[in-house]
């Protein structure tokens, strides 16, 4: 975050200075960095936005800060990141938030349970992105309960093809052709498997 109040030459003659350091969490959090005698008067302040509590506990304390946590958890990017990064584990209070976004669901399954997750695969399946991530590296075999989502898209479907199936899927055929990028590159792998399989 830019301090403007930094730009200026006589920061203390502005309007709110005085107060801003204490009322926005990342001028608060710039403040705890550079003098550490206020953090305690700043954390409250920095606590409250996930972002700067995530930068917080990993940059300046550089350990997790248990105070902070309910405020992180409400955010999957801050509390995927704060368990990846921070705890270095899974952080079961986070999962039912984390498990709203399909992005940072697929990632914390990936990264930190290093296992399926099927309290997730309800969002984690409905974009076609990351429910071909997560057959392909999390499952590892086909995902037929997200395929009506998959086939949709003609990248990830024409990708979920190649790298989950292993073999032409024609029930997919029909979005694959709306993209002739993805329907030509198809082509030539529905062909090349053919030749394979004589």
């Amino acid at each position: 975050m830019k301090n403007l109040y930094s730009l200026h030459s006589n920061p203390e003659q502005l309007f709110g200075y005085d107060q801003a350091n204490y009322r926005v969490p990342g001028l608060a959090y710039q403040l705890a960095k550079e003098k550490p005698e206020l953090r305690k008067q700043l954390e409250p302040v920095i606590m409250k936005d996930p972002r700067w509590a995530y930068y917080y506990a990993f940059d300046v304390l550089k350990r997790p800060w248990p105070e902070a946590e309910t405020y992180i958890m409400r955010d999957p990017y801050w509390a995927y990141s704060y368990a990846r990064f921070v705890l270095k584990r899974p952080w079961p209070e986070a999962e039912p938030y984390i498990m709203k976004d399909p992005r940072w669901a697929y990632w914390y399954a990936h990264d930190l349970l290093r296992r399926s997750w099927p309290e997730a695969e309800p969002a984690i399946m409905k974009v076609p992105r990351w429910a071909y991530w997560y057959a392909l590296n999390i499952l590892k075999r086909p995902w037929t309960e997200a395929e009506p989502y998959i086939m949709k898209d003609p990248r990830w479907a024409y990708e979920y093809a190649v790298d989950v199936l292993k073999r032409p899927w024609p029930g997919a055929e029909p979005y694959i052709m709306k993209n002739d990028h993805w329907w030509d590159i198809y082509q030539k792998f529905k062909h090349s498997y053919r030749d394979r399989i004589k």
